[in-house]
């Protein structure tokens, strides 16, 4: 049997004084740096463990482990930086290591948010937890050095931005969680977001599969409500995670920034998808990380320029393949029209066509009226729909009615077909469209249901040859 001293007076000890007093009793009050996924322990509880610092012992940090018979007993902190109170832990060793040990017959926590402007009263505390006369003079002492001092969950190497993401390149993303979902195999979808664009993905030459959505999938739509949430410039990726990444639970609330470490990226239907892999961790972090303000910075920035706004890969122009006849200013990207307080309206935006139905020129036009009906797939940095093209509006498009050869050239360049016979099924890699400008206008099927019916045509835009 371990023995057990005595418990330390009621006085709050540093870091480095409660690393001393092995086998004893402390209370301590500390940052937290680090935050360990719960799990099952060998016994019948559930087991979690922190990672504290303070003013005294910083990096790296001393390790508390919490047990409890109930998931719910745990604390659950919102975000590294976080504060927390100890009362009645154990200090231990074990081969060199000190740590502490939270032990549910005894001991006690309360959780107090990091920021400064919080305010002094905790979120989550254990029943046995009793507030001292000192709690509001420790918070605010550790909450002022916090400010010079914010814990550094990120390592030495600073993670990739979306914009750098390659195919199956295991890689670190500083990124904010907007958004949690439950697919229909019960695994987390995760909408993450860091400002910046992902790169535009090289096209399948088939044309025929591409997938017709915005930032919605098919089996897990996204309410107006939840898109309205999302930022109008740069790229939400789409991130899978199984149930075992317990941290994920806790991120519901969407707005939490996050570290996922070791995570891959591949493409499914010409879209980013992020999957978190065996290996990978969910790293919670604050606000005041200094990388999470370095992503609202550059954010900032790109709303403060207008050119900024447009997509990054587009720079240092669009492609002058395209005309419009009128200018429907301030450019607009497709989240902020999918998201617009009214149904119907016009605007301006940089897209690729990453798909035509029906896309080859014999097929352009209906056999029996001899109108222009075809449907593309548009899609910028922040979202995917689909627009019409149809009579009158066609004939601005392509011009008239040119011949199938000229038809067949304009829409070889906008869908990025390089293949000199415009064939779509060689395997030469496949499609790569250029940015176009387009006019855009909204309009609805169902006056009952205008915005579940909405949707979008191409108007005021020419393709020229």
């Amino acid at each position: 049997m371990e023995e057990r001293g005595p418990s330390v007076d009621s006085a709050y000890l540093p870091i480095r004084d409660a690393r001393k007093c092995i086998h004893q009793r402390v209370n301590i009050f500390a940052a937290v740096s680090s935050i360990g996924a719960e799990k099952k322990s060998r016994g019948t509880d559930y087991v979690v463990s922190l990672k504290i610092m303070d003013q005294s012992y910083m990096e790296p940090g001393i390790s508390v482990n919490f047990f409890a018979e109930d998931m719910t007993k745990l604390p659950h902190v919102r975000s590294i930086g976080d504060i927390i109170s100890l009362q009645n832990v154990e200090v231990r060793i074990h081969r060199g290591d000190v740590y502490c040990v939270h032990n549910k017959k005894f001991s006690a926590f309360a959780l107090f948010q990091g920021k400064t402007t919080s305010g002094l009263i905790h979120y989550q505390k254990s029943a046995k937890y009793h507030a001292t006369n000192h709690d509001d003079e420790f918070l605010s002492q550790i909450r002022t050095w916090l400010l010079d001092n914010p814990p550094i969950a990120v390592g030495k190497d600073v993670p990739l931005l979306l914009r750098r993401i390659k195919l199956d390149l295991a890689f670190d993303l500083v990124c904010k969680v907007l958004h949690v979902s439950e697919t229909s195999k019960g695994d987390w979808m995760l909408f993450v977001w860091d400002g910046t664009d992902t790169p535009p993905a090289k096209l399948r030459l088939e044309l025929q599969g591409e997938r017709p959505c915005s930032l919605h999938v098919e089996e897990l739509p996204l309410t107006i409500e939840v898109l309205c949430t999302f930022p109008r410039v740069g790229s939400v990726l789409r991130v899978f995670a199984s149930k075992s990444f317990k941290e994920i639970a806790h991120l519901h609330g969407g707005n939490q920034w996050v570290k996922l470490c070791n995570m891959i990226c591949g493409l499914h239907d010409g879209m980013w998808n992020g999957m978190l892999q065996p290996s990978s961790e969910v790293l919670l972090l604050s606000d005041e990380d200094w990388i999470a303000r370095q992503r609202l910075k550059t954010y900032d920035l790109r709303l403060a320029t207008a050119l900024e706004n447009y997509p990054m890969t587009s720079f240092p122009a669009p492609s002058h393949i395209t005309v419009l006849d009128y200018d429907y200013k301030p450019y607009t990207t497709l989240i902020q029209s999918l998201t617009h307080p009214e149904v119907t309206h016009k605007c301006m935006c940089i897209v690729r066509v990453a798909a035509a139905y029906p896309w080859q020129a014999k097929d352009l036009r209906s056999p029996v009226t001899g109108r222009y009906r075809v449907r593309f797939t548009l899609e910028d940095p922040t979202a995917r729909i689909h627009a019409y093209i149809c009579g009158e509006d066609g004939v601005k498009f392509f011009q008239g009615y040119p011949t199938t050869e000229v038809v067949t050239s304009k829409m070889d360049k906008l869908l990025g077909i390089t293949d000199a016979d415009g064939e779509a099924g060689s395997d030469d890699g496949g499609r790569n469209p250029p940015w176009v400008w387009c006019c855009l206008k909204s309009y609805y099927l169902d006056e009952n249901n205008p915005r579940g019916s909405r949707r979008y045509r191409i108007f005021s835009t020419t393709l020229l040859g």
